[in-house]
């Protein structure tokens, strides 16, 4: 029998989506392989939104942004509709059924693998690509988008290095990644920023502020801080920390994952005013003028780089032998520069955060870089 795979992209658009399209598609065809792609995600394979895949549809994308399928950031547990937020799964598997589908390839970050490895553990073949431009997914060495999503952050702060220059400033660089550091850590070092700030150190706004001053003692009169969403100072940590600790000790479960839902709310809210107290903390104890550079969704957009083209063409071929071979339920991963099936399990609801003892860590440390510790 004839096989037949389902596609999608969910979560976020990034460069480098459609590469992997281009890659599955093309190499399923050269197999015999009919392939279909559900728009808009999960969406469209609950709501069966789809449009075959014909080889005139994966000419001229290897370069483009974006996905040419379309993505929400929908997930079959938790699908929006009359104002309301319903549990889809039984009607994505119906899709699945409906159609035939010899195995679904997702391509997605880390609410895709979650998704992907439950579709998994319904019974569905299913098979996933990491993308993330902050390289947050476990088991793969790097996923597709975040090279130039680096390579956008580092040109930024080179630019900025000018007009920070020229007006004794510090300029405070905000950078993508709520729960890891790789692209602050990778883009600051590479553009070479005075300080780093990540989520996994908590930082001492006192210490930033003396690097600071040690660098206007030198009669260096302008500093640049790239600094991670997600990054907090110690004290706004620490007592984080302690609010989750006393959770933890409510007695009725339902009053603990109340509580929970309650406090990542507030965290999420008070994260996204990290750069502005950073801003006005550095302000008042440094009395330098400083100024703030949000980056956001210009890191998602544009031209893929060369090394995500070939990233994505890899794993997306790779993604086709696997189907070839039943291997199933795994996340193409990339491991000392090869593509390794990864069981779905060892990857959904986990995140690979910076270790302490990593090497562009210890590079930054060493020339320098104030890590805020």
């Amino acid at each position: 029998m004839k096989k037949k795979i389902g596609l999608l992209t969910s979560g976020s658009d990034l460069p480098g989506l459609n590469a992997a399209i281009r890659a599955i598609g093309k190499s399923a065809r050269a197999k015999d392989i009919e392939i279909i792609g559900f728009q808009d995600g999960f969406y469209g394979l609950v709501h069966d939104q789809y449009t075959s895949i014909e080889k005139s549809q994966l000419s001229g994308i290897l370069t483009t942004g974006g996905t040419i399928l379309g993505t929400s950031r929908d997930t079959p547990q938790q699908m929006s509709g009359n104002n309301k937020i319903s549990d889809k799964t039984e009607e994505a598997i119906k899709t699945y059924r409906k159609h035939n589908l010899s195995a679904l390839v997702c391509l997605g970050g880390k609410e895709t693998q979650e998704s992907a490895y439950n579709l998994s553990k319904n019974g569905l073949n299913i098979i996933t690509l990491p993308k993330a431009i902050d390289n947050h997914l476990p088991m793969t060495d790097t996923s597709v988008g975040f090279d130039t999503a680096m390579e956008v952050a580092a040109e930024a702060i080179d630019r900025l290095h000018s007009t920070a220059h020229s007006h004794h400033r510090i300029i405070i660089v905000e950078i993508m990644g709520n729960n890891s550091g790789w692209l602050t850590l990778g883009a600051g070092i590479a553009g070479g920023a005075d300080v780093i700030l990540i989520p996994e150190i908590p930082y001492e706004v006192d210490k930033v502020a003396e690097a600071i001053a040690q660098r206007n003692k030198d009669n260096k009169r302008f500093s640049i801080i790239a600094v991670a969403e997600g990054a907090s100072p110690k004290d706004y940590h620490e007592f984080h920390e302690r609010l989750r600790q006393n959770n933890e000790r409510l007695r009725d479960g339902d009053d603990r994952r109340k509580v929970s839902h309650q406090l990542d709310e507030l965290e999420n809210r008070n994260l996204m005013d990290n750069a502005a107290l950073l801003d006005n903390r550095l302000s008042a104890l440094t009395g330098l003028d400083t100024r703030i550079t949000i980056l956001g969704y210009l890191l998602r957009g544009g031209v893929p780089s060369a090394l995500d083209r070939l990233l994505a063409t890899q794993l997306g071929t790779a993604c086709v032998s696997m189907i070839c071979k039943d291997q199933f339920g795994v996340m193409a991963s990339v491991q000392q520069n090869s593509i390794v099936p990864v069981p779905l399990e060892q990857v959904a609801g986990k995140i690979k955060q910076v270790p302490a003892d990593h090497p562009w860590l210890l590079s930054a440390r060493s020339v320098g870089t104030c890590m805020g510790d």
